[in-house]
């Protein structure tokens, strides 16, 4: 699957117009002036002649043109394409944004994929016009950009916390992309942060934006000291590679979103943000699924209900798994108290402070069946899972394959279709799941006139291709609040 291809005319009528849904979604270069821009850039609208359009800024880079100072095309929300698409380039973008090149390198980031390094650097520069390492430095330029405008850390400490290696690397990356210094580029931002030890920073996203819906979903699953929710934020604990994180998303009064973090190391903070932006689904293109799932009649009423609906991402793989094996046939309620218990009897206390971080699946392979209660096979069913988890023998990643992620997945004794897919939608963001089988999907939809019984609905869920993930949150959020009675689909567990 990927996003439907456009033309040099579409593209050219974009930037004509200075459309903003196009941001982050393509690079327009200008020949005459050696400089790529956002497609809503301000500036005059060059010649057709004189423009080439880029999936990437890497790929423009290495091309040879430097960023807009104007337009600051490294500040555009980031491409819907990294999700809708589930090859190999999308893989790797998500993995490159995960920080796994600055982690394990570009060896590491092929073996992950299955390649070698030599193959994947030729795949994508054919697909996306720059290698892995031109594309991880990009992000390492962005990262930078983003930290320089929006805090106040020290240059030397933003240059580590962004990837690169070197104080000097990262000098030599910002003039050669911006053409600016790093002190230049700090020069233009608006306000910075005053509270010492944490960033504070923007996070682009397109309009409309149904974050109000995300904060609803999170309230409804938060785990005390885990995990704090109001009616305009999240917040959460959350382990790193360098140690324990925290992090808040809020809505100002602009209604934009802003990230509040402490990292314990600074080479972390690139990655929290990454993971900030999933559980946020921000890089989606609202407009386009909006128009696509209104198209039919019955879901236009839900559309114009909730514009800018977006599927709830997932802070951390393991944790995903085991919170929706959980939840597997028990109400949202029951699972939360569950999990809960299981939190609070296994989970770490953070250091100095009063948060709690979610078990480590050791302690709830190890320990979890003194927690977990309800049915013998399902609690060893999670607890294997975990176990599997620390053995390496199960993996779960941002940059997994779709379908082997899922066969992976059902093979695990106890775990069924509804949670390999509820699974598959939360951590990679696939936006094509539609999960038949869920009581409050099947409430959504005999409540907004759909067929509710699974063979009907799943087909006539096939027309919303390839966003059945969000008509899947438009039927959540149209479920009666007491859900009418359905008779439940084969269980699960064996």
């Amino acid at each position: 699957m990927t996003f439907p291809a456009m033309s040099f005319d579409e593209r050219y009528r974009a930037i004509d117009a200075r459309d903003t849904r196009f941001d982050g979604q393509f690079i327009t270069a200008v020949h005459s002036t050696g400089i790529y821009c956002r497609p809503s850039c301000p500036a005059r609208t060059p010649k057709r002649e004189n423009v080439s359009f880029y999936p990437t800024s890497a790929a423009a880079h290495e091309a040879g043109f430097r960023a807009c100072k104007r337009c600051l095309p490294e500040a555009a929300p980031g491409s819907p394409a990294w999700d809708v698409r589930g090859d190999t380039a999308a893989r790797a973008m998500r993995l490159i944004a995960d920080g796994v090149v600055e982690r394990e390198g570009v060896q590491g980031l092929s073996a992950r994929l299955g390649y070698s390094s030599r193959h994947l650097t030729r795949l994508l520069s054919t697909e996306l016009g720059a290698g892995p390492l031109a594309l991880a430095r990009a992000h390492r330029a962005h990262n930078a950009r983003m930290l320089l405008v929006g805090t106040d850390l020290a240059i030397s400490d933003i240059a580590f916390s962004a990837g690169f290696a070197s104080i000097r690397q990262c000098n030599e990356t910002i003039r050669e992309v911006f053409g600016l210094t790093p002190s230049e580029l700090r020069a233009r931002r608006r306000g910075g942060n005053s509270v010492p030890g944490e960033i504070d920073l923007l996070l682009p996203h397109r309009e409309p934006m149904d974050a109000a819906g995300i904060f609803s979903w999170m309230t409804a699953r938060a785990l005390p000291g885990v995990e704090t929710v109001t009616a305009t934020s999240f917040a959460r604990h959350l382990r790193m590679p360098g140690g324990p994180a925290w992090f808040e998303i809020r809505q100002d009064d602009t209604l934009r979103l802003r990230l509040r973090a402490r990292v314990a190391h600074l080479s972390d903070l690139a990655p929290l943000v990454a993971t900030a932006r999933r559980i946020f689904d921000v890089d989606a293109d609202p407009v386009a699924i909006d128009a696509a799932l209104s198209s039919h009649p019955l879901l236009a009423p839900l559309v114009a209900r909730v514009p800018g609906i977006r599927v709830p991402g997932a802070a951390d793989p393991h944790e995903m798994l085991i919170r929706a094996m959980v939840g597997q046939q028990i109400t949202v309620a029951a699972a939360r108290t569950a999990l809960i218990a299981l939190a609070e009897a296994l989970g770490d206390r953070v250091p100095d402070g009063d948060g709690l971080l979610f078990p480590t699946m050791a302690a709830i392979a190890e320990h979890g069946v003194d927690v977990l209660r309800g049915p013998g096979a399902r609690i060893r069913a999670i607890t294997g899972a975990a176990a599997a988890l620390v053995d390496g023998s199960l993996t779960l990643s941002v940059g997994d394959d779709r379908a082997a992620q899922r066969e992976a997945l059902l093979a695990m004794p106890g775990i069924g279709p509804w949670t390999a897919d509820y699974v598959r939608m939360r951590i990679l963001g696939d936006p094509d799941i539609f999960l038949p089988g869920d009581v409050a999907v099947r409430a959504g939809a005999a409540a907004s006139a759909i067929p509710a019984a699974p063979a009907p609905l799943t087909a006539w869920a096939e027309r919303t291709a390839p966003w059945r993930s969000y008509l899947t949150s438009h039927l959540w959020r149209a479920a009666p609040v007491r859900p009418p009675r359905i008779t439940k689909t084969k269980k699960e567990l064996a």
